[in-house]
């Protein structure tokens, strides 16, 4: 029951992302919206993490299955990127490999942020 809740609170706040985004025309997909939603109320505090976290777990446990529609998608219109393919495979590659290098690259700037921080307190 307690994650029928936890789902229950994120498509809440998911609905209410669709709602503004629709009411405000915002050109940021309503899904998005609810997650930057979320994250500002968990940041704030106003929800706590307990209140969510058996659900993300879950969700995070079957994260593949939420990129088979876009798997599908693709095949879909297989035939008009058919001509293309060799590009947009490098620019997949190449995307992938920026987020990648960003990523691991702001983890090693926080990870000294935190360390001086911390001797600093100490």
């Amino acid at each position: 029951m307690e994650t029928l809740k936890q789902f229950s609170l994120i498509l809440i706040i998911l609905f209410w992302g669709q709602i503004i985004q629709q009411k405000a025309d915002i050109p940021i997909p309503g899904t998005v919206l609810g997650m930057v939603i979320l994250l500002i109320l968990l940041m704030a505090r106003i929800i706590k993490v307990e209140r969510v976290e058996k659900i993300t777990k879950i969700l995070l446990e079957h994260l593949i299955l939420f990129f088979v529609p876009a798997g599908i998608g693709i095949i879909t219109v297989l035939d008009k990127i058919e001509d293309i393919w060799i590009p947009l495979l490098i620019i997949l590659f190449i995307s992938t490999m920026v987020v990648m290098i960003v990523t691991g690259l702001t983890i090693q700037i926080l990870n000294k942020y935190t360390a001086n921080k911390s001797r600093k307190g100490a």
